[in-house]
């Protein structure tokens, strides 16, 4: 979560942030997380595990995914070493090519997930890493080179990518249950919901399902479902002008003061400070 800070107050401070690292099955992130940004993260080698809101993408190499601003997100590395190179910036740092991907403006709206095909996987590697390189050049031309080639790597995904929507056969996980448990929370979330509750909804028992989702996903189920509910919470502060309280009963939160103690430890704010910011 520190290294998650870190980087998303370098890109404050820089505007585009771009890193590269090797991952494996011993690294276990703290729990969910979000930006204020986006997030493009790419699987340059190997697989990885990544759950955004209420689904779970198996990514492989050669696989971007896109995260909008403030959505919920964690990744696992199940399946042995992976490097992934992740790039955080903002709208205003694409804005000469922001309608140039399929759907224009909707395209930017949710998750999305594109392939480079195997024979340009090499070019784009190659951009990424010139990305990554200026963070060690800070000189005067940083920031614009950091621009065009972040905008050449959209462009490039524009003209030879495939885009795919939901969860196609190829990247869908085999963990069906815990999708299923994951969809459950995000249609009910703003109920009283229990771990029994899911788990009948799914078909297993209660204990058996925490231990599933727990591995599948790296997260437990009950904390899955506050993080949810938070990021529902953070949403409706920006778009209505209800009460803290109002909105903390109608995302699912029976305790206001509960609710502003997980929205402090997660957005690192208050719930009114998290309005006024925005």
């Amino acid at each position: 979560m520190a290294e998650t800070k870190r980087a998303s107050e370098k890109v404050s401070e820089t505007l585009i942030h771009a890193e590269s690292r090797l991952r494996d099955s011993a690294f276990v992130m703290s729990g969910h997380h979000c930006h204020s940004c986006y997030e493009l993260f790419y699987a340059e080698m190997g697989d990885c595990r990544f759950l955004i809101d209420d689904r779970i993408y198996d990514l492989h190499a050669g696989d971007f995914i896109l995260v909008p601003p403030m959505a919920l997100h964690y990744t696992r590395y199940l399946f042995g070493p992976c490097r992934r190179t992740v790039v955080l910036f903002r709208r205003e740092d694409i804005a000469e090519v922001f309608l140039s991907m399929p759907q224009q403006e909707h395209f930017w709206a949710e998750t999305r997930v594109f392939r480079v095909p195997e024979d340009r996987q090499t070019e784009i590697t190659g951009l990424l890493s010139r990305l990554i390189a200026e963070d060690a050049l800070q000189d005067s031309s940083t920031p614009l080179m950091r621009r065009l080639l972040l905008q050449t790597v959209f462009l490039f995904c524009a003209r030879c990518c495939s885009f795919v929507s939901n969860l196609p056969v190829d990247i869908q996980t085999t963990d069906s249950q815990i999708l299923a448990a994951a969809s459950y929370i995000g249609r009910y979330y703003m109920n009283p919901l229990t771990t029994a509750e899911v788990a009948a909804a799914v078909g297993f028992s209660p204990n058996y399902l925490s231990r599933k989702f727990r591995r599948a996903a790296g997260i437990g189920l009950h904390e899955y479902l506050v993080f949810v509910r938070l990021q529902h919470a953070a949403r409706e502060l920006l778009s209505s002008q209800d009460s803290i309280t109002v909105i903390a009963l109608r995302c699912g939160f029976s305790d206001s003061n509960y609710f502003k103690d997980s929205f402090k430890k997660k957005y690192g704010v208050t719930p009114r400070q998290y309005r006024q910011m925005a």
